[in-house]
């Protein structure tokens, strides 16, 4: 119940949710029949313009994303002492190519192209993927970690190295699913792959669920000295969305006890 409650809550809390309920509200009031009502409309139709114009400025939603991707850094140099990486899933789209057999890599794909380096400079990691399928609505798909399974095939790593769990749909169930895949011990020392700006609720829900996890980020969304009058509609979308996700899931992870 609370994964659909959380997956609901974040669909509203979209920014582009709020701009079209305001205009959606603000155009009906302009066929409402008194003045007033009419003067509110073409308020709310003003300010859904101007909500979707202060949403292009994409500095504030960087910075905050920022203070999430800072927090944690990937170890360097020798990863002996580890016992393997466990991947979190997000990683893959929802087609095959159409039909051509073509892996649809998402915009977090650097959480499965790093492993591959990885296990490239240390063989010995084995490798814990984990992802089913999360969706609230539409057909039945693959689950991800079977994709993420031919896509480490594809790429050459070691498939006795490789550990799958198919039936998580969010970072709790990650957690805690992944403690029961055979052969895999929590307790041993693993790195936790994940974006960075995920990895503050990752790494705190999969230390609360008993894992003995080191946070290795990817996929950095920000850059460097980024100038605060930068401007664009998709890139303070984009910034905002995700920086909602993120602090919003915090908060509730806390909320119901998860980390």
């Amino acid at each position: 119940m609370l994964h659909y409650v959380s997956k609901l809550s974040v669909t509203l809390w979209q920014p582009l949710v709020w701009v079209a309920s305001l205009l959606a509200l603000g155009v009906l009031l302009l066929f409402a029949r008194g003045e007033r009502g009419r003067r509110w409309g073409r308020r709310l139709c003003a300010g859904a313009l101007a909500l979707l114009l202060a949403l292009g400025w994409y500095p504030l939603p960087d910075a905050l994303l920022r203070g999430l991707e800072d927090q944690y850094s990937a170890p360097t140099g020798d990863l002996s002492s580890y016992y393997g990486m466990v991947v979190l899933g997000g990683v893959f789209g929802r087609d095959d190519g159409r039909g051509h057999r073509q892996l649809a890599l998402g915009p977090a794909a650097e959480r499965v192209v790093e492993p591959v380096l990885v296990l490239r400079r240390n063989p010995q990691l084995r490798v814990l993927f984990t992802g089913g399928d999360g969706t609230l609505f539409g057909p039945v798909r693959r689950h991800e970690a079977d994709i993420a399974r031919e896509f480490f095939e594809r790429m050459g790593a070691g498939m006795s190295q490789l550990a799958i769990e198919t039936k998580s749909r969010n970072t709790y169930e990650n957690a805690v699913l992944s403690r029961a895949v055979p052969g895999i011990d929590a307790n041993k020392p693993w790195l936790l792959v994940t974006s960075a700006a995920h990895m503050p609720r990752a790494l705190a829900t999969f230390r609360k669920a008993g894992w003995n996890v080191t946070p290795y980020p990817v996929d950095y969304e920000t850059v460097a000295n980024e100038s605060w009058l930068g401007y664009g509609l998709y890139d303070g979308i984009s910034a905002w969305q995700m920086a909602l996700r993120e602090y919003l899931g915090i908060a509730f992870y806390r909320l119901t006890g998860r980390l």
